[in-house]
């Protein structure tokens, strides 16, 4: 049994093994947090809401994008994070030197990722796992759902009586709303207050 899975390994066995690990990456690193959240759990919420984004560009703005592969590119945006681990934002983007540097990583850790999988899947997540520009629109509105998920995660513990998300909260709905994507606009206002609703305000009966 144990030389199957070495032969495994050596043929490219390791990569869905290495994607559960999602869940013991925290995010928010240098934040008090009331409730831990790792990257398996944002990845899915991205990905709930990047395919909402997509589906009001369709409706309401005049778009063409596919969502199922808007939610799938949200479902992979940070993978590279089970080898970089989350690097918190002051650090990332605290000069353009460091931001060149974590893309470096970055893009080492998205090429490590791709050699665990086997040499015919890996043309099917390369482009997961590394944007490409022929995607971009769609990567726009991941990364739109990804802020999305982090303005929701200040919510939720500002309601908590935390303070520490407070100037996050402010500056990721400005963020938000420089991005300048009426789709984003539109879920801030339409769907984002329920977020702050408890189980009985948001009508739900069983």
């Amino acid at each position: 049994m144990a030389e199957n899975n070495k032969e495994g390994l050596t043929t490219g066995g390791a990569f869905y093994a290495m994607l559960s690990r999602m869940k013991y990456i925290n995010r928010w690193g240098l934040m008090r947090s009331t409730r831990p959240e790792n990257i398996s759990e944002h990845s899915l919420d991205t990905a709930v809401i990047a395919h909402a984004l997509a589906l009001l560009r369709n409706q309401r703005f005049g778009g063409h994008v596919d969502p199922s592969r808007v939610a799938l590119l949200a479902l992979f945006h940070d993978a590279a994070e089970i080898i970089t681990g989350d690097m918190p934002t002051p650090v990332k983007y605290h000069s353009p030197a460091l931001r060149e540097a974590y893309r470096e990583v970055e893009a080492a850790a998205q090429d490590r990722l791709l050699a665990m999988l086997p040499e015919d899947l890996r043309p099917a997540y390369e482009p997961l796992l590394c944007p490409d520009e022929a995607e971009a629109p769609l990567w726009r509105l991941v990364k739109a759902a990804d802020k999305i998920s982090a303005l929701i995660k200040c919510m939720e513990e500002k309601n908590m009586g935390n303070l520490e998300f407070e100037q996050a909260q402010v500056s990721l709905r400005r963020a938000i709303a420089e991005m300048e994507l009426p789709e984003a606009d539109c879920f801030v206002r339409q769907f984002l207050p329920a977020y702050g609703l408890t189980l009985d305000e948001q009508g739900a009966t069983f």
